[in-house]
């Protein structure tokens, strides 16, 4: 009897130890590191038109484009190079770091910012600030297959803002004389209501810096239906008619403008090149770029039911 109690104890001591043993197994976490969440794309489209919340954080309003690359973060701000500056990248704007679904930015020129980031699907993530309380929708492509002329063909509204001027250097022979002839430069200008322009009849040759503006207005960009290439563009002088355009970029320094009024067709040529960049590191430099270009949402804004988690 003794013997048979024994045994019984240590069965049920085995059963205990097993069952005890079982319990603390933890199986390897299925899912990838934030590291490799960052990274699993070459480039992070900012899709501004699915920004939720009121606030905004600067450096991603600006950009079109992110990358992390080793601690380094790329941006591309402007459309004029897209593709090309930085191999495909863009330029370096700051530094990061990421654990724990955290992604802390120090941008060079707008400072920190911290975001919680949750993975959306396979190739979108979402970049919640929780000091304004707005996320922003970033969808990733590899550089082989991001349509590099979409983005571009989709934001000329951005791209005539990235020169100081533009200078006409081609009036076709054909064509009624018009008003139009005499204006030799326009300005698209960044911030404000986002859609300032101003034109000059200066001679040929001068200096951006040293224009006299002689009329302003507001423009719009308008699409062609089922011509991604062709843009409209509507000059609405404060004073005046409007002019109205067909919009061809002939590359990225030059458009051409067809007035279909008088059937005259005009290039003009961009004029100092502003790129939105970091703070100039070295003494003395003093291409600081400009921080003015603002990309705005088509859609209203709409308050974020995301609460910040965060203990």
């Amino acid at each position: 009897m003794k013997t048979a109690k024994l045994l019984l104890s240590l069965s049920l001591i085995a059963t205990l130890f097993t069952s005890c043993y079982t319990e603390v197994i933890v199986e390897d976490d299925p899912g990838i590191s934030i590291h490799q969440l960052l990274t699993s794309h070459e480039l992070w489209y900012v899709d501004i038109n699915r920004t939720i919340g009121y606030g905004e954080t600067p450096f991603l309003q600006k950009a079109f484009t992110i990358s992390f690359r080793n601690g380094i973060l790329y941006a591309n701000n402007n459309i004029v190079g897209l593709g090309d500056t930085g191999n495909g990248f863009g330029i370096d704007v700051g530094e990061y770091n990421a654990y724990d679904m955290i992604l802390d930015v120090h941008h060079d020129i707008d400072g920190f910012e911290t975001f919680d980031v949750y993975q959306i699907d396979n190739n979108t993530i979402e970049l919640y600030n929780p000091n304004n309380d707005t996320s922003y929708f970033l969808e990733g492509y590899q550089r082989s297959n991001f349509d590099y002329d979409f983005v571009f063909y989709d934001n000329i509204h951005y791209f005539l803002q990235e020169y100081e001027a533009w200078e006409k250097t081609y009036t076709s022979e054909y064509g009624v004389l018009n008003e139009f002839d005499n204006e030799n430069y326009l300005q698209f200008l960044a911030g404000g209501n986002d859609s300032e322009f101003r034109s000059s009849q200066d001679d040929f040759g001068r200096e951006p810096a040293n224009l006299i503006w002689d009329y302003t207005g507001i423009y719009s960009v308008g699409d062609v239906t089922n011509n991604m290439y062709l843009k409209t563009l509507t000059l609405d002088y404060d004073y005046f008619d409007n002019e109205y355009f067909e919009l061809s970029v002939i590359n990225d320094g030059k458009i051409e403008l067809f007035h279909p009024a008088s059937e005259t067709i005009y290039e003009f040529e961009g004029r100092g090149y502003i790129q939105y960049l970091k703070t100039a590191k070295t003494k003395g430099d003093t291409n600081t770029g400009t921080t003015g270009k603002m990309r705005k949402s088509r859609k209203d804004k709409v308050s974020n039911p995301r609460e910040n988690i965060r203990s």
